[in-house]
């Protein structure tokens, strides 16, 4: 089930709603818990066994990690590793198993001995984001970070939590815990987060998939021309930013009518003056998870320069690698690893950020030229397609757009790319609506009524990132 179905919007949701209104705040939790399940299961019924066990083994971790910590700490130590050792090995086999047989069966062919049959996984949706979850979870009982007088079912509660259980924002258990003793509804909270739902429904719909078109069109070329591959780049850097910001708009917007405060994920992004500050912008929740579960357990920047670079190409390289199983990925997460090292670096000798010697309107271009450099290895099916699309980009195979491309460019598509590009750096869409009082909420409801019908009618493009 997605945020954008029929099925959702006109079902699931308002039976929630009106069901956890009619619940006593002490006893939602098992309604949250029983609907999550049900909306998890809605693709899938039998992942829905797949994310239950992961969601046994992070409680029981909890458990022994909490009850031991103190008064044996090899032994929580020893809970700690195994119940992430397994978290990951889960994420690892239904990800990563036929990634690893492939390039494995490229090494076998090149020695002329018998490849491997790929296994067939279908990959469990959202996966990467509550084992990522219940990995904070456990180590963060461990930390003394996450409350250990949990009873289990607030615990699968916080990780089946629907509005963000299948594409983030990641949550930490300690932001939502005492909200999940009893969640208080509020009309105020209600309101906003109504808000809050409808633009991430508009950005999603009216937007990354108005413009979703012209991306598809473009990487389908072979040999783009400068202007095509230019023209579908652009286009995906549009698509991925309000596709992912929408859905988290809207899984925030949700929790906040539920009583939950979600993280923030996204803060202008495309407005950064240096790749730095670009991580600290874009999907922020996987972000700071990598630096806090990843990074400094690395080592962070305490043990030298040369170990900060490498910390920092690793975390990326991994990062890149959670998108997805391909190398192209991996690719991309070197390209945005070695330009933070570099930034690192030059920062060490000059004192200072690079950016902060730059105009800062000069920084952003630059930055931005960098991430839409990093979208078109991102997007690409694999590195020769990446190669390619990038040296349609300096004009490699020509200039102009050919006929090829043309005939499919829909003028309202092209329309919503310049739109979303000027959108994606003018201060938070959400802000400047909040701002215009009587008419400007009216607007926003316009819009959303119009995604709906869109969505109705069209049958919304699948989130992008419920295939990470």
């Amino acid at each position: 089930m997605v945020f954008t179905s029929t099925v959702f919007l006109f079902l699931f949701l308002p039976l929630f709603l009106a069901a956890y209104c009619l619940t006593p705040p002490r006893h939602r939790v098992f309604l949250i818990l029983g609907a999550s399940y049900g909306f998890y299961a809605w693709w899938r019924p039998d992942f829905a066994l797949v994310f239950a066990a992961s969601t046994l083994l992070a409680v029981v971790a909890g458990r022994l990690v909490g009850r031991w910590r103190v008064a044996s700490r090899p032994r929580a130590r020893l809970v700690v590793a195994v119940g992430v050792g397994v978290q990951l090995a889960t994420l690892v086999y239904f990800k990563y198993a036929d990634f690893g047989i492939a390039s494995l069966n490229v090494l076998l062919a090149q020695l002329g001995a018998n490849e491997r049959a790929l296994v067939g996984i279908v990959l469990p949706i959202g996966i990467s984001f509550y084992v990522f979850q219940s990995i904070s979870y456990i180590v963060d009982v461990w930390r003394g970070d996450a409350s250990t007088d949990a009873r289990w079912y607030e615990v699968a509660a916080y990780l089946a939590l629907f509005p963000q259980l299948v594409a983030g924002p990641i949550v930490r258990f300690s932001s939502v815990s005492e909200a999940m003793k009893a969640p208080v509804m509020t009309l105020s909270a209600a309101s906003h987060g109504a808000a809050r739902f409808m633009l991430g429904f508009v950005k999603k719909v009216l937007v990354a998939d108005g413009v979703a078109s012209v991306a598809d069109a473009s990487f389908a070329l072979a040999s783009p021309t400068a202007a095509e591959a230019w023209l579908g780049v652009l286009a995906f850097a549009v698509q991925i930013f309000f596709d992912f910001s929408g859905y988290s708009d809207m899984a925030i917007g949700l929790g906040k009518m539920l009583g939950f405060d979600l993280p923030e994920n996204f803060a202008r992004p495309y407005r950064s003056a240096s790749i730095t500050e670009f991580w600290r912008r874009w999907h922020m929740s996987l972000s700071s998870w990598l630096r806090d579960y990843l990074y400094i357990p690395l080592g962070g920047n305490r043990l030298g320069r040369g170990r900060t670079y490498l910390n920092l190409m690793l975390v990326m390289l991994l990062g890149g690698l959670w998108h997805g199983p391909t190398w192209s990925f991996v690719v991309w997460g070197a390209w945005h690893g070695s330009l933070l090292a570099v930034e690192r670096a030059l920062a060490g000798r000059l004192g200072r950020p690079p950016s902060d010697l730059l105009h800062p309107g000069f920084g952003q271009g630059v930055t931005f030229l960098a991430v839409v450099v990093g979208w078109a290895i991102f997007r690409a099916p694999d590195v020769q397609a990446a190669l390619s699309h990038l040296g349609g980009m300096v004009g490699h195979n020509g200039w102009a757009v050919g006929p090829d491309l043309a005939w499919q460019l829909e003028p309202r598509a092209l329309l919503m790319v310049v739109v979303g590009l000027a959108l994606a750096v003018v201060p938070a869409p959400r802000r400047w609506v909040a701002s215009m009082p009587g008419w400007g909420p009216a607007l926003l409801v316009g819009a959303f009524v119009l995604a709906v019908a869109r969505a109705v009618a069209d049958s919304a493009v699948p989130f992008l990132y419920f295939r990470f």
